[in-house]
């Protein structure tokens, strides 16, 4: 759960200590949300106000023009080097920074144009001259735009060169300009498919169930979310296992920087908001979706509302959107109603998903109900609301009234509701140089987001679902032949979608009556049944019973396989867990002990001496050397199926990749692979990724005669491709047009 920041956590458990006992004994008894807002409304005030503002002032998001020539400058800096890529992301950073009447911003979009032409984006690099000309570039240095503004021409189309003739002053809006044109109540109502229904219970509450059977790989579900908030940074999902705050010291650049706020594409040519500096966007209609729906709220609350954390501000554009004819009518109405109703509308699903209130500890409730009051001050501070939220016909007053205590109340709803109901969006990223012959890929959470139908899915530690995250336009996100029906409703007919969109597949064949499951995170191929009840019990407030929990069979294969994935240092046999202090050898000839610090202080040992190696590689040094001798040492200790034998593996095989050595890169790839069937399972989708990397090792070697491993792999990956993304994905086509290059060379 993406909370406040601390300072803001520490100012409201000092308002809770220094609060009346008889206060804090009225705050306890309360259980209704309306009655906790209104009470913490009621003790909200001018010094909450003033708290957030001095905590967040460290946080400005201010247009400053001198921060946009430093941004420049940098971005010059680093142009010299030829790193195009970094200097076009310092030039956007300027971009957002400048003032609309700032000479900065025509200097930025001029130099970001230099960039973008070296990168061979010519049609984006004249968008950005037509920009630089149009907020006042220095007349006497036009001469410069418009020798490049012929250059990109010279290497366009004929046919885009007659368009950029009559339409020059068109900026980038087309990329996302053909979305979705169909009603956000008829793409929400179409996204389950034929198959599966909604079936509710008083054990299961509202889920899915499979009123056919349902073939693996096919598309059950494809939905938008109801609202989504993108998390600034980079925050890793698996591996370097406590690193983080290290690692993500060192980066520039983070997710603020590289993606569109509005449908998370990645860009280059951030198009940034008039009023801040830091929401941007890949083209002016995701910034004007945005500022229509939340962003004209956000905008004045500034670096305030990123200090208060992701879930308030999830759930707050939550409330926003629905707007206050919605809450009124969730709260009058009940989830059996909704179901009756011509009109499908989400919000109703979302306003009804359980808060736990009652298990919440007391000091979490306090927390957000604070945090959501003071939200509610700042906004009705802000300005009037907008026309379209006045409660009655009666005058055209839009000012905040006592009525609207309502959508502080929602807000608080969500906010609660949030810890159990978020969905991370996660997708993958390239990690290391991307001059690297062989790229390796970790998953990223790019935003936290509301999934009306998603939310309906029960857990299971053991699921019979895959879901696939998209993000910026999206051709086709169900894939399959078998879905193209109600996908086609989804989406409308021959169009693209645009934003962000989960896509849940069948990971197994599934029979008619079955409930539709997906992992809530803790998974029986990762933990043991003890760690994910508890994980979920703290988590979700549930105790699980699922298949996998309550599987007898499982346990002793849990008890049975080596869990630790460590080896006996005096026989070598496999370690298993004897008590929190320790290990033991599972041979009952040897017994040998070890200690849980010395194999911790050893697995750092490891750890340390891999993040250096891979550091040297991204610098263009193989590292072999080092990457053997970790090689040597860790093998003492660690299985091959430890996941991080899996990453010493896989760093050693980008080394030899990058010398050109591929037989030797493919056999530590292949290594790579086994600790990764370990971890995750024979058909996951982390699998096939890996195995998509041998392909391409192999298929890179072909020349010295590897045309035969590579054409063995292939069916294995398209087989599990195809189940988690769909026949359509950009993998399986690469993989095709290996195979038609097979078939048209000769050996």
């Amino acid at each position: 759960m993406d909370l406040p920041c601390v300072q803001w956590q520490d100012h409201v458990a000092h308002k809770w200590s220094g609060l009346d006992p008889e206060l804090k004994e009225t705050f306890l008894s309360l259980h209704e949300i309306d009655d906790v807002f209104k009470c913490a409304l009621s003790l909200a005030n001018q010094q909450d106000l003033d708290a957030i503002q001095l905590i967040s002032a460290g946080l400005s998001v201010k247009k400053d023009a001198e921060e946009a020539a430093k941004c420049r400058e940098k971005g010059n800096s680093i142009f010299k080097t030829r790193d195009y890529k970094a200097a076009a992301l310092h030039y956007s950073q300027g971009i957002c920074f400048a003032p609309q009447s700032s000479e900065q911003l025509s200097l930025c979009y001029a130099n970001r144009s230099a960039a973008l032409y070296h990168l061979q984006q010519y049609q984006e690099c004249l968008y950005d001259i037509d920009r630089a000309l149009n907020t006042g570039y220095p007349a006497h240095l036009s001469h410069k735009l418009q020798d490049r503004h012929n250059l990109c021409l010279s290497h366009l189309p004929m046919s885009v060169k007659t368009k950029n003739d009559q339409l020059y002053h068109v900026s980038n809006d087309d990329k996302c300009s053909k979305g979705l044109t169909v009603s956000s109540s008829e793409a929400f109502r179409f996204c389950i498919c034929p198959q599966v229904s909604v079936g509710c219970s008083k054990e299961k509450g509202c889920h899915l169930v499979a009123l056919q059977s349902i073939t693996a790989g096919e598309v059950i579900l494809s939905e938008r979310p109801f609202s989504w908030v993108l998390i600034p940074g980079v925050e890793k999902v698996k591996g370097k296992r406590g690193q983080g705050q290290d690692i993500q010291s060192e980066i520039v650049f983070g997710t603020e920087h590289k993606r569109c706020h509005w449908c998370l594409a990645e860009t280059l040519c951030a198009v940034p908001c008039k009023g801040c500096s830091f929401s941007r966007y890949c083209s002016a209609s995701c910034q004007q979706e945005a500022w229509e729906e939340h962003h004209l709220w956000e905008c004045p609350l500034g670096a305030e509302l990123a200090a208060m954390g992701v879930m308030v501000q999830l759930a707050l554009r939550v409330t926003l959107k629905a707007g206050i004819e919605n809450i009124h009518r969730a709260r009058q109405t009940i989830r059996d109603e909704q179901k009756k109703s011509d009109q499908y509308n989400p919000y109703m699903t979302v306003f009804h998903l359980m808060q736990h209130t009652e298990h919440q500890s007391i000091s979490l409730r306090f927390m957000c109900a604070l945090t959501v009051a003071t939200v509610y001050l700042k906004l009705s501070k802000a300005g009037p609301l907008p026309t379209s939220w006045k409660l009655s016909d009666k005058g055209g007053d839009t000012e905040w009234s006592s009525e609207l205590w309502v959508v502080g109340s929602a807000v608080l709803r969500h906010m609660l509701q949030l810890r159990c109901n978020a969905q991370a969006v996660v997708t993958l990223q390239a990690t290391g140089s991307e001059n690297s012959r062989v790229q390796s890929m970790e998953e990223i959470r790019v935003a936290t987001a509301m999934f009306p139908t998603l939310s309906l899915l029960n857990h299971s530690c053991r699921p019979n679902t895959s879901l696939v995250f998209s993000t910026g336009t999206v051709d086709d996100p169900g894939g399959s032949q078998e879905s193209v029906g109600f996908n086609q409703r989804l989406l409308g007919e021959g169009q693209q979608g645009r934003g962000v969109t989960v896509t849940v597949r069948a990971a197994r064949d599934i029979r008619a009556g079955e409930e539709i499951l997906h992992c809530y995170g803790p998974n029986s191929n990762r933990m043991g049944t003890e760690e994910r009840q508890r994980l979920l019990q703290e988590q979700y407030y549930f105790l699980c019973e699922c298949e996998a929990c309550t599987d007898q069979e499982e346990e002793i294969r849990e008890s049975s396989r080596n869990e630790s994935g460590l080896l006996c240092t005096k026989c070598k046999g496999a370690l298993k867990v004897f008590t929190d202090l320790g290990f033991t050898c599972s041979l009952l000839s040897c017994g040998h002990q070890i200690l849980s610090s010395d194999v911790n202080h050893k697995l750092q040992e490891y750890t340390v001496a891999l993040e250096k190696a891979v550091a040297l590689m991204e610098k263009e040094n193989p590292a072999l050397h080092l990457l053997k001798k970790i090689s040597s040492q860790s093998g003492l200790l660690l299985r091959d199926t430890h996941p991080l034998q899996g990453e010493l593996a896989d760093a050693t095989a980008r080394a030899y990749a990058s010398l050109g050595d591929w037989k030797n890169a493919a056999t530590h790839l292949e290594q790579s692979a086994v600790a990764i069937s370990s971890q995750y399972g024979k058909d996951s989708f982390e699998l096939g990724q890996q195995l998509f990397k041998l392909v391409q090792l192999h298929f890179n070697g072909s020349v010295n005669g590897a045309r035969g491993p590579t054409l063995s792999v292939i069916p294995k990956v398209r087989q599990i491709l195809s189940l988690h993304c769909g026949p359509h994905c950009p993998e399986l086509q690469e993989l095709n047009a290996m195979e038609e290059c097979f078939q048209g060379s000769t050996f």
